[in-house]
């Protein structure tokens, strides 16, 4: 373009506050420099932590996000297709997407990442341990010297949670006990309150709970306020996730740090990366999850036993 020319041209961009397309260039160079998550909840110290990773690492890449919220329910097909549409790729929350879906995207050859979800097809995964760290929190229990512990979440809802039963049912079994049923519960403190009253008003109430993630533990401590049960001394309480207010709880709560912020941004990395090489073989990630021990689950049988001396 002569001078002349290019400087007329950038006199009319100025005058008439031309903006290029975002669409248009999309459509000449053949990628959209956004990619999509498919999430169930925008609200609570979890969903936000991983969020917020996975918007930080893709904005670190140049990419916009796009989310579809399902709000607890499965995301419907025509949703996902028409998210897939609009991006260089998605990653998939959880329970938010049937299998049948990912098959479908898969098929279309969609770049997918399964964040906090079984492996699937041919899509990367990123999760955190669960299972064994389970086991871990529920022996630490069982050693406590507490003969009845109790468990609330939903294993069939969540497939994180699915494996945290799964670890408190192999600490039992490894204690040669057999553990009572699940009290199902949502993940929002108000869950955890109405399950935790029902638990601790039973004849046999627990005399341990093991809570599916923090928020719930909290809606167990107000259950236990409230029936006058005093937490460690007649109660012990765990959670699972160790959201910042853990720590500052009353009594502060024994409970499992998982790398909240960075399962969103391995999840950006990795789906930045199938995006970019075109490769066909999956990675799976695990990423480690740490026991934190406070005063919640009050002290240990060895620990009573120094005390009483």
């Amino acid at each position: 373009m002569a001078p002349d020319t290019r400087a007329r041209v950038d006199q009319a961009i100025v005058e008439l506050g031309y903006r290029p397309s975002r669409l248009g260039r999309s459509l000449a160079r053949g990628h959209h420099d956004a990619t999509g998550i498919v999430f169930p909840d925008l609200s609570g110290p979890y969903y936000s932590s991983v969020i917020l990773g996975f918007e930080e690492a893709s904005a670190a890449e140049g990419q916009s996000v796009l989310i579809l919220a399902t709000h607890g329910r499965h995301a419907s097909g025509w949703q996902v297709l028409d998210l897939a549409d609009r991006t260089d790729g998605l990653v998939l929350f959880g329970q938010t997407v049937g299998d049948e879906i990912v098959e479908e995207l898969g098929r279309r050859d969609v770049p997918l990442v399964l964040l906090a979800r079984p492996m699937l097809g041919s899509a990367d995964s990123v999760r955190a341990e669960n299972q064994s760290t389970a086991r871990a929190l529920t022996s630490h229990l069982i050693g406590h010297g507490y003969r009845r512990v109790g468990f609330i979440g939903d294993p069939k809802g969540s497939p994180d949670v699915g494996e945290r039963w799964r670890g408190f049912v192999d600490a039992h079994r490894a204690a040669g006990r057999e553990p009572s049923d699940p009290v199902t519960s949502g993940f929002r403190t108000a869950d955890g309150t109405l399950a935790g009253s029902a638990l601790l008003s039973r004849p046999d109430r627990p005399d341990a709970v093991f809570c599916a993630n923090d928020e719930i533990a909290m809606g167990v401590l107000e259950a236990a306020r409230a029936a006058h049960i005093s937490v460690p001394n007649d109660l012990a309480v765990t959670g699972w996730d160790d959201i910042p207010a853990a720590s500052h709880l009353a009594p502060p709560l024994t409970t499992v740090r998982q790398p909240m912020l960075d399962l969103g941004r391995r999840a950006a990395e990795l789906l930045r990366d199938r995006i970019s090489t075109h490769r066909s073989e999956p990675r799976h990630e695990l990423l480690p999850t740490e026991l934190v021990i406070r005063s919640s689950c009050g002290l240990h049988a060895t620990d009573m036993k120094e005390k009483d001396r």
